[in-house]
């Protein structure tokens, strides 16, 4: 029986709306995942997932996602999100870590690399690459910073 490839994409992305849920549901559709339904998934990319720049599905598909976001209505605050996937020497699964924070991208770019090299340590294995996205972005009203890791197939 053939196996149905596994696919991720990892977006980044943030905006502006009028509510906390309009500035994440922006900040999806900036990143262009905003018309699937997310499914918050823990963090373990599946074995010999293939990673491609942009999902290619139906609207309203379920898409298993992890993701690290914020909002904030402080005007002038900065806010970022990041996502990071470990990838193994060993070609086995992945490890996928997200993070959202009070900061710029750099700081969740450094933020995210500690935690996938920390996960792969706990686990006693050899990490080959680190894959990340991140966005940062100064509010002006209600912001969301946006960061994900899509699984699909």
């Amino acid at each position: 029986m053939l196996e149905t490839p596994r696919k991720y994409t990892l977006v980044a992305a943030a905006a502006e709306g009028p509510t906390r849920l309009n500035a994440f549901d922006n900040a999806l559709l900036g990143a262009g995942i905003g018309n699937v339904n997310l499914l918050r998934v823990s963090s373990i990319l599946p074995p010999n997932a293939q990673q491609v720049d942009e999902m290619k599905i139906p609207p309203g598909s379920l898409v298993p996602t992890a993701y690290g976001a914020i909002e904030s209505e402080i005007t002038g605050e900065m806010i970022a999100a990041a996502i990071g996937v470990g990838i193994g020497e060993d070609g086995e699964y992945g490890v996928i870590m997200e993070f959202s924070g009070r900061c710029t991208k750099e700081d969740a770019e450094a933020e995210i690399r500690q935690m996938v090299e920390a996960a792969f340590a706990q686990r006693g294995r050899a990490l080959r690459e680190v894959q990340v996205r991140s966005v940062d972005h100064r509010v002006e009203r209600m912001g969301c910073a946006f960061a994900a890791a899509a699984l699909w197939y």
